[in-house]
């Protein structure tokens, strides 16, 4: 059970962290003030075998019009992905995925929209980009320089996922050894130099917290990991650029209710001062950041 006294020896323990500010940017017209207000990522899935029902597209216009409900809804950006990262999904290469992706993302940022593309391919990366995509959820590790020097030359943004594999569709077991935070501080800070070395100047950092590893199917060890994780965000804030969340959704717990499950979490997220909430869930997770808002 989590209780007050749990999240203030966090606070206690790590206090000089806790105001660390973080780099804020524009991309677009849209200007992201970390430091005073969190922002939305919604999401869109153009894989017909990605579990979460209500943020599946099979047409590209139903993701121009969810993309557009989207930002109506709160969202401050939307991440388009054109592959499942569920362990039995089918691979899909990289071609298909710009034939899905590029007409979704040309028509939502003409029309304005920040885009994110999540992808692991350089060729996606490239063409997702030219299409008018702000940011690149990378999410895998493979020619990520690459994939650095095209996002510097497109004055776009990366989020760097924390991945332990090639990419997200090929990892093993979740490294649990010593404190959990202190290894994704120590991953990112490499990433970060590689990033900027290569030109990189907006740049995201997301612990991963995806159910893919293997020993992570245990909900309950799931659970507890992605809630330590959650509570210890403001560490990583350290590193001078903010935080990136994908709100998991706990079926196991919620089952009939997993709707539910990322306004939970985001609770946590936004107690460890998580700057950007990828979510399913735009409305749901707009009202529990502007009610935290008014404490």
């Amino acid at each position: 059970m989590l209780r007050l006294e749990d999240l203030a020896e966090i606070a206690s323990r790590h206090a000089a962290l806790l105001s660390c500010p973080v780099a804020e940017f524009s991309l677009g017209s849209r200007v992201f003030a970390f430091n005073s207000r969190p922002a939305i990522l919604g999401v869109i899935n153009l894989s017909p075998e990605s579990w979460y029902r209500e943020s599946v597209c099979l047409s590209t216009d139903a993701a121009i019009r969810r993309g557009n409900i989207l930002a109506a809804q709160g969202a401050d950006a939307i991440d388009i992905g054109a592959e499942s990262s569920l362990t039995h999904a089918g691979r899909v290469d990289d071609a298909s995925q710009k034939s899905h992706l590029v007409p979704v993302i040309r028509e939502l940022a003409a029309a304005g929209l920040v885009i994110s593309v999540e992808t692991y391919h350089p060729t996606v990366t490239r063409a997702s980009l030219e299409a008018g995509a702000r940011i690149l959820n990378l999410t895998g590790t493979v020619r990520s320089d690459e994939m650095f020097r095209m996002v510097a030359a497109h004055d776009a943004a990366v989020i760097l996922c924390h991945v332990q594999g090639p990419n997200v569709r090929e990892v093993g077991d979740f490294n649990f050894k010593g404190d959990a935070v202190g290894m994704l501080y120590e991953y990112f800070a490499r990433e970060i130099e590689f990033a900027t070395k290569a030109g990189v100047s907006k740049i995201l950092i997301d612990p991963g917290l995806g159910f893919y590893y293997r020993n992570l199917q245990d909900s309950a060890v799931r659970i507890r990991h992605q809630m330590n994780i959650f509570l210890n965000t403001f560490r990583l804030r350290s590193l001078g650029f903010p935080v990136c969340h994908a709100l998991p959704h706990a079926f196991e717990c919620f089952g009939d209710e997993v709707r539910c499950a990322e306004s939970f979490f985001a609770v946590l997220a936004a107690l460890g001062k998580t700057d950007l909430f990828r979510t399913h869930e735009v409305p749901r997770t707009r009202a529990v950041l502007d009610t935290l808002g008014n404490w």
